[in-house]
């Protein structure tokens, strides 16, 4: 069990939060007020728990329940790990590439507008993308895979949606009797990438429009009207877009080690938070505009915002209900996967990882719900605890 941090984003909810939420009454999303709650009351007596006793130091604990909200900092480790170890098995012995797909920032203020359309598109688009050009003979002539992540937020808190794609550097060959590598070192064609991705997105960015499937509020309302639409889509098709690969990782463990920083991942974490005074709330970031250490301005910096700007950033990235923020195309498919992979490495000649030995007894021994913080010996529940269960009826007359 690791050690509480001095300051968590819970403890901020819980000081600013009541005054700050009816502030902003009516402003807030359901959504986002059940983020509130749930990271509020994250492993406190409110979900209940249990009573503990260690089997070998005697040691008696209170464990209160996670809240499992995927945007509680407190709750993503164990489900990163959870999700890791099924993907374990999904590795190919070969070289794999990162590669991020980033939305202009104009496309990123609509965005925040229509968070459910254009965060679906940004997947589909990257993913038809690398799959497109990948196909193309004069690229690489295979069919790939690749596993998207969402993410949101800059450094900073602020709104930056791009996708992180995990990409194995090479394919099946269109009629699946051979595995198609790609060079050493290279994957695709960057500039290739992003020109697609561009004109890919932008058609149907427009189609959706046309469609009457987009909403425009604020500064944007405009936008509902199609010339105003077309006539801001006209910068938009001359400008670079980011299209980012980067070297291939040192092999497959290197690519769970990321997969684990990645996949979970959340606005921001608590052990980057520094302090909450009266000056506000005060966290590192990582200031990517700055030059590289030794060549001038330091990168690490930290950053002070009011405790209510911060909890607005923050629940600027709340996912809307439903949303997959993790998601798998191609050869990585869910409908198809273990056949392509089972294909993958026959012909690459791999053999199938064999099923974990037996435990000497024959049985499997696995390991304990609750383990000792001091002995690392398991825990036996003496009680359960149960959640605050507040009665749900109309006020009496």
């Amino acid at each position: 069990m690791q050690a509480r941090p001095a300051l968590e984003v819970a403890d901020i909810f819980r000081a600013h939060g009541p005054a700050w939420r009816e502030a902003q009454r009516g402003h807030l999303s359901l959504a986002q007020l059940k983020v509130m709650s749930a990271i509020t009351q994250c492993r406190t007596a409110a979900l209940g728990g249990h009573v503990l006793r260690c089997d070998g130091c005697g040691l008696d604990q209170v464990s209160y329940n996670s809240c499992r909200n995927r945007h509680c900092p407190k709750c993503q480790s164990s489900a990163a790990k959870r999700w890791l170890d099924a993907r374990q098995a999904d590795l190919l012995p070969v070289e794999y590439y990162h590669v991020v797909f980033t939305l202009p920032a104009p496309i990123a203020d609509i965005a925040y507008q229509n968070k459910a359309a254009l965060y679906g598109l940004l997947f589909d688009i990257a993913a038809e993308t690398l799959l497109r050009i990948a196909a193309d003979p004069k690229h690489l002539g295979a069919h790939i895979g690749a596993t998207l992540v969402l993410h949101t937020w800059g450094s900073a808190l602020t709104h930056h949606p791009h996708v992180h794609g995990i990409v194995p550097g090479g394919g099946l060959a269109p009629d699946g009797s051979r595995w198609v590598a790609c060079r050493p070192g290279f994957f695709l064609s960057v500039r290739v990438l992003s020109r697609l991705f561009r004109r890919r997105f932008l058609e149907e960015l427009q189609r959706l429009h046309d469609g009457g499937k987009l909403r425009f509020f604020g500064e944007h309302a405009a936008l509902t009207n199609a010339d105003a639409f077309k006539a801001w889509l006209a910068p938009l098709r001359k400008s670079e877009w980011v299209v980012y690969a980067k070297r291939p990782f040192a092999g497959p463990q290197a690519v769970l080690a990321y997969l684990s920083r990645y996949t979970h991942r959340v606005a921001i974490s608590n052990s980057r938070l520094l302090a909450m005074d009266e000056r506000g709330v005060t966290f590192r970031w990582k200031d990517y505009r700055a030059n590289k250490p030794g060549m001038g301005k330091k990168r690490h910096k930290a950053m002070t915002l009011s405790p209510q700007e911060f909890m607005r950033r923050f629940l600027l990235h709340v996912l809307p209900g439903g949303f997959h923020r993790i998601r798998h195309y191609g050869l990585l498919a869910n409908s198809n996967r273990r056949v392509n992979l089972a294909l993958a490495r026959q012909l690459l000649q791999v053999t199938p990882s064999s099923p974990q030995a037996p435990a000497a007894d024959g049985l499997d021994s696995p390991r304990p719900t609750f383990v000792c913080a001091h002995c690392g010996h398991a825990m036996t529940v003496l009680q359960v605890l149960l959640r605050d269960c507040s009665i749900r009826a109309p006020p009496a007359p």
